[in-house]
């Protein structure tokens, strides 16, 4: 393998944004490693990959301590990576990893408890060959344990150096709201917040952006494209190598229904008149909100990463195009 060097006009095109009310910055667009990072996908490839994002100013990758097939091969495989590449460049990446859902056999390996989340984090490290992580996040609430507990862990954590920062997944506004308190109380600020938020998936606009304002937080959006959907790669049927197709996922052939392909053909009649991709436009809605820092996206190649990164080349919208955006998504579906 090749002696990898960085582009060193790398910085140049690529917008940084600050963390809520942090001195941390992201990128607009970040990289995910959960789809196509693990052991079932050539490591080449994700060398590659995570090359291309850093010479576009890509300097956010995100795990979770479960990302990959197997679960945690996704770490393993970037701290390979790491180790050969990026040892120089720790201090211009942001890393972050998770823990929240199943990760090992019996009642410690799953959810919320302090025990759980250290130990996850010390393992996560390991794999990675990382002596720190810059963000690390509590992946979903725990409905079992009392957030006094998780928050703790999260302070801990921070208190013990492992962790520069902590943010949290898939929260509701009231669980972030109680969530950041406890945290301001033990003097750690919860730094940022992880949702689900996409053109068909607008939870976050009721309610939890006003909160991450009011608390200082930070918003990175995952699955921004619906798992692929919001692209233009299913408008003529399922790929036989899309996530689609696969055996298992979150995207499954039964979410690919003509009504929502209907939308997506006439959404896609708007990127084009905007010079744009559908995958590119509907990125660019994302990041409309000013209260959202990053757009997270995944790739399975070189080209996605560089049109993913060539959204922010028109970010603005007119009215007009916001007004029949909502205009198509409001359509009713067919149950």
């Amino acid at each position: 393998m090749e002696f990898y060097l960085p582009d060193i006009n790398r910085y140049d095109n690529m917008p940084y944004q600050r963390v809520g009310r942090s001195g941390l910055k992201l990128p607009r667009v970040s990289l995910g490693l959960w789809h196509n990072f693990g052991n079932s996908n050539p490591l080449e490839n994700s060398r590659t990959m995570l090359h291309r994002a850093f010479d576009l100013g890509i300097t956010h990758f995100d795990l979770a301590n479960n990302y990959g097939i197997p679960g945690g091969t996704a770490e393993e495989n970037f701290g390979r990576i790491i180790a050969r590449d990026f040892r120089n460049l720790r201090d211009e990446l942001v890393i972050s990893t998770k823990a929240g859902w199943n990760m090992w056999p019996g009642p410690y390996g799953d959810f919320g408890s302090r025990k759980y989340l250290i130990a996850s984090l010390d393992q996560s490290l390991k794999r990675m060959g990382l002596e720190y992580v810059d963000i690390f996040y509590h992946h979903r609430p725990d409905p079992e344990t009392p957030l006094e507990e998780t928050m703790g862990a999260l302070d801990q954590i921070v208190r013990s150096g492992k962790a520069l920062y902590v943010g949290i997944s898939s929260y509701s506004v009231e669980e972030t709201k109680k969530a950041a308190g406890i945290l301001r109380q033990k003097g750690t600020p919860l730094l940022i917040h992880q949702p689900v938020y996409n053109m068909f998936d607008r939870w976050v606009e009721n309610g939890l952006m006003t909160v991450l304002q009011e608390e200082g937080m930070g918003c990175i959006v995952f699955s921004p494209l619906a798992q692929g959907l919001l692209t233009e790669r299913y408008l003529c049927g399922i790929p036989a190598d899309s996530r689609a197709a696969g055996p298992a996922g979150f995207l499954t052939a039964k979410d690919i229904q003509p009504d929502r392909l209907h939308q997506v053909a006439e959404l896609t009649e708007i990127a084009h008149e905007r010079g744009q991709s559908m995958a590119q436009m509907a990125l660019a809605w994302n990041l409309r909100l000013p209260g959202i820092t990053s757009v997270l996206v995944g790739a399975s190649s070189t080209r996605q990463i560089e049109e993913n990164a060539n959204a922010l080349k028109k970010l603005d919208f007119s009215n007009d195009e916001l007004l029949r955006i909502d205009q198509i998504l409001g359509k009713p579906l067919k149950k």
